[in-house]
């Protein structure tokens, strides 16, 4: 019998666990995935979480993250818009940020498991959770913060499981020349790429594109070519750098559907709760920041300090609102523009007329620097 199960070992999986574990509770990680190991995924996260990962015990500077300031938009036909991030961010892999939360939490003495969760159950105001390899755990809280999709996301027939999923993305690593202190968004037809540098001296490259676009070519390197490198900055930097990876990373069937931060009572953290658009970056520290928002909650309602579950489940959904709300708004409306290509041109243009504004459309999609209580 366990206080907490946490289904996922991802950011928010793990700094749940650390966190739930500094006021000891019995926490056990369920993980099918073993440490270290990349992931797709943009790979810059905005300052604000600096905060709580210290809190966690993490430094990522040691880790060897870069830290960012600046930020730079290209169109499909090779418009450029520079501005300062004010807050700024650092960019580190998911490599080495995972892998040093998972030592965090095994220092920690959270139990885990390498498994995959079939199924979970709710009865008699507790949880029973099944593997896949034919282990069953209760207790009285569980976490999802199992990615993007899964197969319990079906189990839990959560709704957008069953809309379309129509988006591709894609990363590698390579070596080259880029600023340590810049992240880009280079926007090509039916698609965006983030470029910024990561530990290593490391060029971390990610697109999303449309599947259904990028199946009219036979592979990743022809889409490319015919493609992507239609903007002329992501075809200096790809033309012009080194691979790390022997090929891409890819993942199908991206959504950005709206989800429920509650389902079938499980507490939803990280993507498992919702995506933003990596158009507006910043997919890491939504994560990490739902981490602290469910472990607060959770340690005052087994502290006894919140009366019930319908509470812990109410409080936890306004705060996702609150925090997250106008963050997936503003990012499902400006990938909606860019994806129109010759809209794109115009609000660039708009942008460079009035420069003051795209801070404040940044500031939309980041927080403010996270508060320990």
């Amino acid at each position: 019998m366990f206080d907490v199960i946490i289904i996922g070992g991802g950011l928010a999986g793990l700094s749940s666990a650390i966190h739930l574990s500094k006021y000891g509770f019995k926490v056990l990680l369920i993980e099918k995935n073993s440490y270290p190991k990349h992931k797709v995924c943009g790979e810059y996260i905005s300052n604000e979480v600096l905060p709580y990962l210290e809190f966690l015990g993490i430094d990522v500077f040691q880790l060897g993250a870069q830290k960012i300031n600046k930020f730079e938009l290209s169109t499909p036909k090779n418009k450029l818009l520079k501005s300062d991030l004010s807050l700024g961010g650092f960019g580190i892999s998911r490599y080495t940020l995972d892998n040093a939360l998972y030592e965090k939490v095994r220092s920690c003495h959270v139990k885990t498991v390498k498994d995959s969760v079939m199924d979970v159950q709710f009865l008699n105001d507790g949880f029973s959770v099944a593997t896949k390899n034919n282990n069953t755990f209760k207790s009285k809280i569980v976490i999802g913060a199992y990615g993007k999709r899964s197969a319990l996301d079906v189990s839990l027939q959560r709704k957008f499981i069953k809309e379309k999923s129509p988006f591709l993305a894609v990363k590698t690593h390579v070596k080259g020349d880029f600023p340590n202190d810049l992240v880009a968004l280079h926007n090509f037809k039916g698609g965006y790429c983030g470029v910024s540098k990561v530990e290593n001296d490391t060029i971390n490259l990610c697109y999303i594109t449309d599947f259904e676009a990028f199946k009219a070519y036979k592979d990743i390197d022809a889409f490319q070519e015919q493609v992507v490198f239609k903007n002329t900055y992501l075809k200096s930097i790809f033309k012009n750098a080194a691979p790390v990876f022997e090929k891409p990373l890819t993942i199908s069937q991206v959504s950005f559907s709206n989800k429920r931060p509650i389902e079938n009572h499980i507490i939803m953290c990280g993507d498992t709760a919702g995506m933003i658009h990596p158009l507006c970056g910043n997919g890491m520290s939504m994560a990490i920041r739902s981490a602290q928002m469910a472990s607060q909650l959770i340690i005052e309602y087994l502290q006894g300090k919140i009366p019930s579950r319908y509470t812990l489940e109410k409080a936890y959904q306004k705060s996702w609102n609150n925090a997250f709300g106008t963050r997936l708004k503003v990012g499902h409306v400006v990938a909606k523009l860019f994806s129109k290509n010759q809209l794109a041109e115009v609000l660039l243009t708009v942008l460079n007329r009035f420069p003051a504004l795209l801070p404040k459309i940044i500031k939309q999609t980041h927080g403010k620097p996270m508060v320990i209580k």
